[in-house]
């Protein structure tokens, strides 16, 4: 039996994972935003699935939660980073509190749970901790670059933190997905209050692509959180793992973009360095 902490299983991926983790006998944790919505949850397998409510943004509250959650569970033996929302608009169209508060929920709740976490796992040499960021992690997009900055600074904490702790024996995987069929492009979007015409053909393309694409998109949450389980099982999970055709797809063409990039500058690249007498 695992020992599972999700952030965010009120719907969407938390809960998929929630479901297919209970489904095989483990205990869960969730972490949701509502009165309902723990009730929910600790009706689907009495004994075995608990819900707190937290808002991520709120660091001592995020803290408390990894702490009760722990003592509930008798342990955690996967933190699984999953709450978290979009934000979509040009970058100057964004103003900095809506900065501050997608780097909030993204980036700082996570990286609070994280920290409360690992004292634990430290002591029992084990753990796993499994951020879901996203291919935008890896590959930008006009029209959500608040989103993709925040998705980039957890993809660089986590590959970080994977050679930090595994002479612990803790091991992390940042899970990368595409598309998926959950309320991403609904409840879970939100877009900048400033608009700026200028960037009607670029940025502006975002919203309406995820919006027009609202549940249509090729990932099934329900097969992601299979392959989420089947990398908490391995004795050697991915640090990286991309999970859909969309996600290749993207991260792939970034990678390729920026190696041929890089051919045609490598020598200005290698140019700055101290002439040796």
């Amino acid at each position: 039996m695992t020992n599972w902490l999700i952030t965010g299983a009120g719907a969407g991926l938390g809960r998929a994972l929630m479901d297919a983790a209970l489904a095989r006998g483990d205990k869960v944790v969730g972490t949701v935003r509502n009165d309902a919505a723990a009730s929910e949850l600790e009706r689907l397998a009495p004994g075995r699935s608990f819900a707190f409510i937290v808002d991520m943004a709120d660091e001592a509250r995020v803290r408390a939660v990894v702490e009760a959650a722990e003592q509930t569970l008798g342990g955690i033996d996967v933190l699984v980073n999953n709450a978290g929302y979009g934000l979509v608009g040009a970058v100057e169209e964004a103003s900095l509190a809506e900065v501050r508060a997608q780097f909030e929920v993204n980036v700082f709740g996570p990286v609070a749970a994280i920290q409360a976490a690992l004292p634990h796992m430290r002591r029992r040499k084990a753990g796993h901790v499994v951020n879901i960021t996203s291919v935008s992690g890896l590959a930008a997009w006009a029209g959500t670059g608040i989103y993709c900055g925040s998705k980039h600074a957890l993809e660089g904490i986590g590959r970080t933190l994977a050679q930090e702790v595994a002479p612990l024996g803790i091991k992390v995987t940042n899970v990368e997905p595409g598309g998926m069929r959950t309320d991403y492009a609904g409840r879970s979007m939100r877009v900048t209050e400033a608009k700026i015409a200028d960037y009607d053909q670029t940025a502006h393309n975002a919203e309406r692509i995820l919006g027009g694409h609202a549940g249509q998109e090729g990932g099934d949450p329900a097969k992601v959180a299979a392959a989420i389980l089947k990398i908490v099982d391995d004795e050697n999970p991915p640090v990286q793992l991309l999970l859909g055709a969309d996600a290749v797809h993207y991260a792939t063409q970034s990678w390729a973009a920026f190696q041929e990039e890089f051919g045609r500058w490598a020598a200005l690249s290698l140019s700055t360095g101290y002439d040796e007498d």
